[in-house]
């Protein structure tokens, strides 16, 4: 990868690719840090601390908005909302003809669905951040010294949602532009590098706690090699594809032979990458964080919490049948068996043993969902398996007791945040080599 970055460097268009990357991230990060006029960050990180283990879905979150939303700055939200609203507007296109008709349209069409689903984006943020401060209430403060009324209260609540929602629209601006014009895909970059905010202070932190008492940095040493081991097994598992050999028979024209030659078609075990977990947890997490925002003192919500929230049973079961179903649902986006037969075919190409045709895309579907099962099983254990493993070495899913002290070593280093930084990591590398590669190409035929 580093060679790949110092290629990249050497290249001017990519270097300017990169470095509006660099600086949209740098835009980003900043406003992470811009406190919310009436919003006290000490009252809401004391809130959540008395939530205790109801709030371990509001710490993904903010874990993933790298640490705003505990901290009440301009981008709390982050890319929750569009996130969410990309899912709903996936599941629309599937159930309503109309929606299906446009995704089928080409450039035009899915420009129109994109422009529908910034308006859901832009709904989804209003609510979110309407239950925000509905929700943390006492958190608002007066603004500019005025008196406490309830006229000013409402005045700096509306003032707090607007803020909230044009942050979250700057954020899901910014992740267009690294995608239209930067390198990778900007809403993963900035998911990646929410997560990586926070890696640093975690270690920080958990070196604190063992000072104390020095024989638990085995504690902290034993996490560590089970996280090298799980980024190991993620880069093998998403570096993995299933190759289906096609032969492309001979063909004369004029006084020229084309053709005779054998190449493979790779089907990826990972092809959706970490969307399923991102786009799975997020679905699950949204009753619960609505709740918890509108009603977190009610019967409800804590019966929720106890027996679908995050950590439950329900929820682990929830999330493993919803991973298989992004995993399916993301391979039919990727990989039309049809037209990739279609293709073959048309170029006088063959799958040595299948019939050109409808037997080769029934061939090609039958790998790319045995391919895709196995893609998303490798998911499920990437989810869950490890989240277990650190609960049976520390007690709890997100902490490593020490003494009269806890090493906070979940968030960031949880088995979800480590597979999006891995896989993000790799896809922004193979960016990278692509527009190199693409670069050379042009230059070689000037």
């Amino acid at each position: 990868m580093f060679e790949t970055l110092k290629n990249a460097f050497k290249t001017k268009e990519i270097r300017m690719k990169m470095l509006f990357t660099f600086l949209l991230i740098l835009v980003y990060r900043v406003g992470c840090f811009i406190p919310v006029p009436g919003f006290s960050a000490s009252a809401m990180s004391s809130m959540l601390d008395q939530l205790g283990e109801s709030a371990d879905f509001i710490g993904i979150l903010s874990m993933i908005t790298g640490g705003s939303l505990s901290q009440a700055s301009l981008f709390s939200l982050g890319i929750l909302p569009f996130i969410n609203a990309f899912i709903i507007m996936q599941l629309l296109t599937l159930i309503i003809p109309k929606l299906e008709k446009l995704s089928k349209e080409g450039d035009a069409g899915r420009r129109k669905i994109t422009q529908i689903t910034r308006y859901l984006a832009l709904v989804l943020a209003a609510v979110q951040a309407i239950g925000v401060v509905v929700g943390w209430k006492t958190a608002v403060q007066p603004l500019f010294g005025f008196e406490e009324s309830a006229e000013t209260a409402y005045l700096t609540m509306t003032l707090i949602v607007i803020m909230l929602m044009g942050g979250s629209v700057m954020v899901m601006w910014l992740g267009e532009r690294i995608t239209e014009y930067g390198v990778g895909n900007g809403t993963s970059l900035i998911i990646f590098v929410g997560i990586l905010s926070t890696a640093g202070i975690t270690i920080a932190n958990a070196i604190a706690v063992a000072t104390g008492t020095p024989e638990y940095f085995w504690n902290i040493i034993g996490f560590i090699l089970i996280v090298f081991a799980i980024f190991a097994f993620i880069v093998f598992m998403d570096l993995a594809e299933r190759r289906v050999t096609v032969q492309y028979s001979k063909q004369i024209k004029g006084n020229k032979m084309y053709g005779g030659q054998t190449t493979y078609i790779p089907i990826r075990i990972n092809s959706s990458g970490v969307m399923p977990i991102i786009f799975a947890s997020s679905l699950l997490m949204f009753p619960q964080m609505i709740m918890a925002l509108f009603a977190p003192n009610s019967d409800a919500y804590y019966w929720y919490s106890a027996n679908m929230g995050t950590g439950t049973w329900v929820y682990y079961v929830l999330l493993a049948a919803l991973i298989l179903f992004f995993s399916y649902f993301y391979a039919q986006i990727q990989f039309n068996p049809e037209d990739v037969a279609k293709n073959i075919q048309q170029y006088g190409g063959f799958i040595p043993g299948i019939r050109a045709g409808k037997p080769t895309s029934d061939y090609l579907k039958k790998i790319s969902n045995r391919v895709t099962l196995f893609g998303a099983f490798f998911l499920m254990i990437i989810a869950l398996i490890p989240t277990f493993v650190f609960n049976a070495l520390s007690g709890d899913g997100s902490t490593v007791l020490a003494g009269g002290g806890a090493l906070q070593l979940g968030g960031a280093f949880s088995a979800t945040g480590l597979l999006i930084v891995v896989s993000v990591a790799l896809e922004f590398n193979k960016q990278l080599e692509s527009q190199i590669m693409m670069k050379h190409y042009k230059g070689f035929l000037k």
